[in-house]
């Protein structure tokens, strides 16, 4: 089995936003994204990998592959094409929790957006709790 490239370090959060979000709004987006997750989760920010700022962490064994390792309960990454958000279950009794996010694009395994003020902060705290109740149902969480 391959080793997971993704794993928590101890790098600085903040040096990171500072020298990886591209622009000044980026930078911005990032820092109110740090707090508003920090607030909401109550877990201290966690750089994972090289670009992935994540919050808590659970550890998962996938039910197809022998497969396993930790990941952070949600997070987002300041990406050059938009902001990564690691925030969505994607599970199907969860998906009228998008129609309220505001301005965004789907990927397989998270949401973009081009600025924090493209969504709805309210409707993103109610994905990131249903995330984080899902997450702790099913896998062993710190």
């Amino acid at each position: 089995m391959a080793e997971l490239k993704t794993k928590q370090t101890e790098k600085d959060v903040h040096k990171f936003i500072k020298t990886f979000a591209d622009t000044e709004q980026k930078q911005k987006d990032s820092f109110e994204l740090l707090k508003l997750m920090q607030d909401f989760t109550g877990y201290e920010p966690k750089m994972w990998g090289a670009s992935i700022i994540g919050f808590g962490k659970y550890h998962y064994k996938s039910e197809r592959s022998s497969q396993q390792g930790d990941w952070p309960l949600v997070g987002f990454s300041p990406r050059k094409a938009a902001i990564s958000l690691y925030v969505y279950t994607g599970q199907k009794e969860h998906e009228h929790l998008l129609n309220d996010l505001g301005k965004f694009k789907m990927g397989k395994a998270c949401i973009y957006v081009r600025k924090l003020s493209d969504i709805n902060t309210d409707a993103l705290k109610k994905i990131m709790q249903a995330t984080i109740d899902f997450l702790k149902s099913k896998y062993e969480t710190d």
